[in-house]
């Protein structure tokens, strides 16, 4: 009941016929097949794939089925999280998508006990098991894991095994819809295979029976995903206009930004202004629904969570498409000019995919899920990725002073975009929502600089020793962290910062590169 949030239209909970320690809860948010959606869903001895509702989920037992674990995870395109109990065989499987969008943690006690979640919160205080404290901790994306389920209930771990790396092209590619693209590296090939799998990973991501919205804050990769998406919907003779939502405070960069791309593309646009008392309002909440105190992904998730709650509240859009994973992709952070060389840049951007599920994609996740809504994420498309990644390390690296110069550069002659926002410079989304005279993040610090005495700072490496907070703003969310989640500061290996520079703050605003618009 503790992740009630993720799933407001119905709620299953229910035992399993012969096998009395295996109960399974779901919580539904009904986007597609509103009547029958149910889970957990079972299948009988089937031949071919006879649909039994219209559900996405429902596919992986067919996989399984014809093909076993691995192929299932291998098939699946986009994002998941599940576990399947075969009963005829005792084996219980639990999976997670290649970048870990979806969130699963899991809790396998010394004497066999198994708890599975889509939040920690629903793990952390479970009477269960023998062990005083069980660990609690995320399943880690890319990977399958074999459980041997013994008459007694209790499990035991057969083996995790990693079934997709993204560099690799997924093995569903073979049932995309896009044909072989042409090979070669001249630029012209290369821009024009970029629109084409943006625009098919946007495509496949349209299937909704409840109504589609999106993210917008004005800067490139929101208002790319906003534009194509609005493209495809009239396309597709979708009835209802798009409906986009920009957060800010009074006259934020972000909100000037997403109100000039929204009149270019002509969607019905949403403007969620807030203060800084709401922001800061909102703070411990914030920490409680994203379960870490990484400095950067709360300070990102204030806006987030507060423009989700207004979409839950004052519109009828559940299915929400926003652009996460750009930027750990295309090198979009402002360190990227100071990468050593571009095959440096290419590492560091790989180890940012590989770390989404700790940062930017947990933020987007928890901050959209407490409210009810379905986020899909087309830069985090598997055929997408793995072409980007495949292209020479050189191509991808900024350029002219601009960082995602390729990206940019393939959407030039679209018209999708008015050209100062296709070339708008990077904004951080914790910046942006700002107004230009002050930061978001002064203003947290400002007030948190109140809540925080001096001399607990000081001792903090003595009460923390794990992650040891360094200022002000990161003790006091590392406060409010272990009110909630006590003795749980490993699920966050280690706080999110820059690479190359001398960075005392993750944000973008104290990077010497950093030029907002109002300095040009």
């Amino acid at each position: 009941m503790k992740i009630a949030h993720r799933g407001p239209d119905a709620f299953r909970f229910e035992n399993v016929n012969g096998f009395t320690n295996c109960c399974f809860g779901f919580h539904r948010l009904a986007v597609v097949d509103q009547l029958y959606g149910m889970q957990p869903i079972r299948l009988q001895k089937q031949f071919g794939f006879e649909y039994q509702t219209l559900v996405d989920g429902e596919v992986i037992l067919h996989l399984y089925n014809r093909g076993g674990i691995e192929q299932t995870a291998s098939m699946l395109d986009d994002v998941f999280a599940f576990i399947l109990l075969d009963t005829a065989n005792r084996k219980v499987f639990l999976a997670r998508d290649t970048y870990g969008v979806r969130p699963l943690f899991k809790v396998l006690t010394d004497d066999g006990f198994l708890g599975v979640c889509s939040e920690a919160k629903g793990l952390i205080d479970l009477k269960h098991s023998t062990s005083l404290f069980p660990k609690v901790e995320p399943f880690l994306p890319g990977h399958y894991e074999v459980l041997d389920l013994k008459p007694s209930g209790k499990v035991a771990s057969v083996e995790v095994v990693k079934f997709h790396s993204y560099k690799d092209e997924p093995l569903h590619a073979a049932c995309d819809t896009v044909e072989n693209l042409p090979s070669g590296f001249d630029l012209e090939t290369v821009k024009s295979n970029i629109r084409v799998l943006f625009e098919n990973a946007v495509r496949k991501r349209l299937m909704a029976h409840r109504r589609i919205g999106c993210l917008l804050s004005g800067g490139l990769d929101s208002s790319l995903v906003a534009a194509v998406l609005l493209k495809l919907m009239k396309e597709m003779n979708i009835k209802y206009p798009l409906q986009t939502f920009a957060i800010g405070m009074e006259n934020s960069p972000d909100l000037l930004a997403a109100r000039k791309v929204a009149a270019h593309i002509g969607s019905e646009h949403h403007e969620v202004i807030f203060n800084s008392e709401e922001g800061i309002q909102a703070v411990e909440e914030v920490i409680f629904s994203l379960e870490t105190y990484d400095i950067t992904t709360v300070r990102a998730s204030i806006g987030m969570y507060l423009v989700s709650k207004y979409i839950r509240k004052k519109t009828d859009s559940v299915v929400i498409f926003s652009g996460e994973g750009s930027d750990e992709l295309t090198q979009g952070y402002i360190y990227f000019h100071k990468a050593p060389s571009p095959e440096e840049a290419a590492e560091e951007s790989e180890r940012l995919l590989k770390e989404l599920y700790l940062f930017d994609v947990l933020r987007a996740d928890r901050t959209t899920a407490a409210h009810g809504l379905e986020l899909r994420v087309p830069f985090l498309d598997h055929r997408f990725t793995s072409y980007y990644l495949s292209l020479p390390a050189e191509l991808r690296i900024p350029k002219n002073g601009i960082e995602k110069y390729l990206l940019r550069q393939s959407f030039e002659d679209s018209n999708l975009l008015p050209k100062e926002i296709l070339w708008r410079p990077k904004e951080a989304f914790s910046d942006g929502i700002a107004s230009v005279k002050k930061s978001w993040f002064s203003i947290l610090q400002d007030y948190i600089d109140q809540q925080v005495d001096d001399l607990l700072l000081e001792k903090a490496a003595e009460k923390y020793p794990f992650n040891p907070p360094k200022t002000k703003e990161s003790y006091y969310y590392r406060q409010i962290f272990e009110k909630h989640y006590p003795g749980r500061s490993n699920w966050l290996p280690h706080y999110w910062m820059p690479r190359w520079v001398k960075a005392t703050d993750p944000s973008a605003r104290t990077l010497k590169h950093y030029k907002s618009a109002t300095q040009e």
